[in-house]
């Protein structure tokens, strides 16, 4: 692990194409608060914290509500917003100097894998334990499972999610269904949803130009990033059963050429070519908002927050006629999707934890959360007691109907269906890179996932396997 140690000071390099204080250069127990009173929000007042946060919804929340959380706890908090375009550099270059510039930050599941294992991040199992650092009413068995799975993980390279110390604490996450305009469903005489990966493709096909000359079947993602291949391809692809790996002999064997994974993939790729916008390769989170929003696309596969949030009022065009179906089981009925998580983490060379402690923990309340999901910054909230009060209930049926059902029927089929492992990033990029050259016909599927096998083999050969 030593050796894949640079992962997480490469992370922003490798992201750049995806979807202020001081402190010194340790910790130690003169600057670390070892508080062991009665819980008291007052704890750490008078201490000062630095937060660095991505550019998101998310983040106004919290910032929204930074005087209400100052004013109740004493605590200064300095902070920086940072566009997503150059966040992960940013903050894997604050991490990576061990200097506790930086007590808390955004961070999403895949980069956890990176962070941890590099010794940046601070566990927190023992913080919740804790009946001086966390209030008796903070509730953490209110999160959804597989959400708060999410931020869990052993540090072995090949056990899966779930496992091990919590690193982070969900502020919100994604799932997968498909977002899709009734008004195209309607001008096609299209009266059945689809629910298999064929039927799909041949709806797609179908709806190409039911806007006009420009309009076209299904939004999904293309770019040569790891961004392409965690909504839609990744669901479908665990949908048909393939696996990204499998361990064999103590090493990590990919399983991208596998019979089902090249079934599946031409099915994708057949969608792509004959139902997707001709510069699909150049298409990412932004421009299928944008073509759904402006009725150029008429069905999106990927987040359903970002169909959520381009059917309010004034967030497009389409506003309004968005609706969300289940996405495609796979051949022997099998039903998921892949997730996404933004979540909130400590510096493990933080000298504020208990001041950064109780900041994470009102920000990531039942109370904060429930704030957040009815006043249009938080969806998906990941706290369960969110989706069960009237107040959201009623919001989100108002806002975008049928969009509870869909998530509700989705959600227990939601998780992380990613092996982790060090390599996450290149492995990924380099699939979406593969999936380019099949969709341009420079290769054919079963040629282009044999070769795609043989360079992610390549890739993790030196990784020795730990977990299970």
């Amino acid at each position: 692990m030593k050796r894949h140690s640079w992962m997480a000071m490469a992370l922003g390099a490798l992201l750049l194409t995806a979807c202020g204080g001081g402190g010194s250069t340790s910790t130690s127990a003169s600057t670390v608060s070892s508080y062991t009173g009665p819980f008291n929000w007052k704890a750490a007042q008078g201490q000062t914290i630095n937060v660095l946060f991505n550019e998101h919804p998310y983040a106004n929340a919290i910032i929204k509500r930074l005087p209400e959380f100052q004013k109740e706890t004493g605590i200064t908090v300095k902070y920086q917003v940072i566009p997503e375009s150059s966040y992960f550099t940013k903050l894997s270059l604050d991490l990576g100097a061990k200097n506790g510039n930086i007590d808390a930050f955004m961070t999403g599941t895949y980069q956890l894998w990176g962070y941890a294992t590099a010794g940046y991040m601070e566990p927190l199992d023992d913080l919740i334990k804790s009946s001086s650092w966390t209030s008796p009413d903070y509730d953490v068995q209110d999160f959804i499972p597989n959400v708060l799975n999410g931020d869990r993980w052993d540090l072995k390279p090949g056990s899966p999610v779930g496992t091990g110390p919590l690193w982070a604490i969900p502020m919100g996450f994604e799932q997968y269904p498909i977002t899709y305009n009734v008004k195209a469903f309607q001008k096609a005489g299209i009266t059945k949803l689809p629910t298999t990966l064929p039927e799909l493709v041949d709806v797609a096909k179908k709806l190409n130009g039911w806007n006009g000359p420009g309009s076209y079947g299904i939004a999904v993602r293309g770019s040569r990033n790891w961004g392409t291949i965690h909504p839609d391809y990744m669901s479908l692809f665990s949908n048909y059963g393939a696996k990204d790996f499998t361990i064999q002999n103590g090493r990590l064997v990919t399983g991208v050429n596998s019979p089902q994974a090249v079934e599946m993939t031409q099915l994708w790729i057949d969608m792509v070519r004959h139902g997707a916008e001709p510069g699909w390769a150049n298409y990412d989170w932004y421009q299928n908002g944008a073509d759904l929003g402006a009725g150029k696309a008429a069905m999106m596969y990927d987040a359903d927050i970002l169909g959520f949030f381009t059917n309010q009022p004034g967030g497009s065009k389409e506003a309004g006629n968005l609706r969300w179906m289940m996405p495609p089981k796979g051949p022997d009925g099998q039903l998921g999707s892949n997730e996404w998580i933004w979540s909130i983490a400590m510096n493990k060379y933080s000298t504020h934890k208990l001041a950064t402690w109780l900041f994470m923990q009102w920000f990531t309340s039942k109370q904060h959360d429930l704030w957040g999901a009815t006043n249009g910054y938080l969806m998906d909230p990941p706290r369960q007691s969110v989706w069960n009060d009237p107040k959201f209930v009623d919001y989100v049926n108002k806002a975008a109907p049928g969009y509870l059902e869909v998530f509700k029927q989705l959600n227990p089929h939601t998780k992380i269906e990613f092996t982790p492992e060090p390599e996450f990033f290149n492995v990924a990029t380099q699939w979406a890179t593969k999936l380019q050259e099949i969709e341009s016909g420079s290769v054919d599927v079963k040629t282009g996932m044999d070769q795609l096998a043989d360079q992610i083999n390549q890739m993790v050969a030196d990784i020795k396997v730990t977990g299970q």
